[in-house]
């Protein structure tokens, strides 16, 4: 990882476990006109190349001496890969002069689709039928053609809690199936006529008391970590479902466990836990109410061709003084995600003009590097 030139400014590029492909590096060079020595990294060498960066793209998804790096006074720019920003959003950070610019709403499309996926596969009980198809030791339904219950998602109430990018798209491909849709918001504004109604926050137990499904597409930060507990299940609708595409510590694993094991709760999908990964004896696994994805709801095979999109439009910004796309204020530092009140612009608003610059390559990819 040395400095091909001294005198250019670093960018470390790190999305994901391999270095990211040429022709991804190709474009964000050119994005710079060639003026940054580009440091491209896997996930094994990021936190050490962070060390001597001036900017940073992507996501360090292993732990990184967050405080040294502000103390360096170095590190100017951060723009994530990521729409969650609990993995660098530490208080030497959001304390510091750092510029943090966010992918929220880059995969919305994907994480919205993969949470309806979720949701229509534990109301058909796909997971108990695709059980009883494979599994022959032990199962005494094997390959038995054995009927089983099924939930309708036709004409029920969803609630929304957070409606930033992902939850505004997820109202979107929800609406088909809803019967009516709520929504809880820090920033209750601009309601889509799809969605019945758009509060604030002090509404949610309202929300949850309504809902027949519960979609979590919130931010994790001090004020969210937990924020489903006891309290909160005791409030929810009695046998509501619970889906969480956002970070797994906001919920409370323990009183989780609980709300399924009572039947207060219908039952949780999620593509998220807490720890992650889940450990194998952990009891959420043994719920047949209960189902799980690996954290792979974004994780299509042409979305680092999407990151690069705000990227380089951002770089073009960066460089000629405009506003970023999804920087974040101090509060919004502190919240961990982008206001939506106005004051800065938003990829989920202005997404459709750079999407169509170029053609996107969407083919070929090796689906077994995530």
């Amino acid at each position: 990882m040395e400095n091909k030139t001294p005198s250019k400014p670093n960018l470390v590029v790190c999305f994901r476990a391999q270095p990211v492909e040429d022709r991804l590096v190709a474009r964000i060079d050119e994005a710079w006109s060639s003026s940054v020595n580009i440091i491209n990294v896997g996930q094994s060498e990021v936190a050490d190349a962070l060390l001597q960066a001036d900017y940073f793209c992507g996501h360090a998804k292993v732990p990184v001496e967050w405080n040294r790096v502000v103390a360096q006074k170095r590190l100017q720019w951060i723009q994530s890969s990521a729409a969650g920003m609990d993995w660098c959003l530490v208080p030497s950070v959001i304390e510091s002069d750092i510029t943090v610019t966010t992918a929220a709403g880059v995969l919305s499309d994907q994480v919205a689709e993969h949470g309806l996926a979720l949701i229509l596969a534990w109301g058909r009980n796909l997971r108990s039928f695709i059980y009883d198809q494979r599994v022959e030791n032990g199962n005494p339904d094997y390959r038995k053609f054995k009927r089983k219950p099924t939930f309708d998602l036709v004409g029920k109430t969803v609630g929304i809690v957070g409606f930033g990018g992902v939850g505004r798209r997820f109202s979107e491909v929800v609406a088909p199936f809803a019967g009516r849709i709520l929504a809880v918001d820090l920033f209750p504004t601009n309601k889509p006529e799809r969605v019945a109604e758009l509060w604030g926050p002090e509404r949610l137990d309202d929300l949850l008391a309504e809902s027949d499904v519960v979609f979590l597409s919130l931010p994790l930060n001090a004020e969210t970590r937990g924020i489903f507990d006891a309290a909160k299940f005791a409030t929810m609708k009695n046998g509501a479902l619970l889906a969480n595409l956002a970070r797994g510590p906001l919920v409370d694993h323990d009183a989780l466990v609980d709300a399924l094991r009572s039947e207060r709760l219908g039952g949780y999908v999620a593509d998220v836990t807490s720890p992650e990964p889940l450990p194998p004896d952990h009891p959420l696994w043994d719920f047949d109410s209960v189902l799980i994805t690996p954290h792979v709801a974004g994780q299509i095979g042409w979305r680092f061709d999407d990151i690069c999109d705000i990227y380089c439009e951002n770089v073009r910004r960066f460089r000629a003084g405009e506003p970023l796309i999804n920087r974040l204020s101090y509060q919004g530092k502190k919240w961990g995600f982008p206001l939506r009140d106005g004051t800065v612009p938003l990829w989920i608003d202005v997404k459709s003009v750079y999407s169509t610059r170029r053609p996107i390559v969407r083919e070929k990819y090796d689906f077994n590097h995530f």
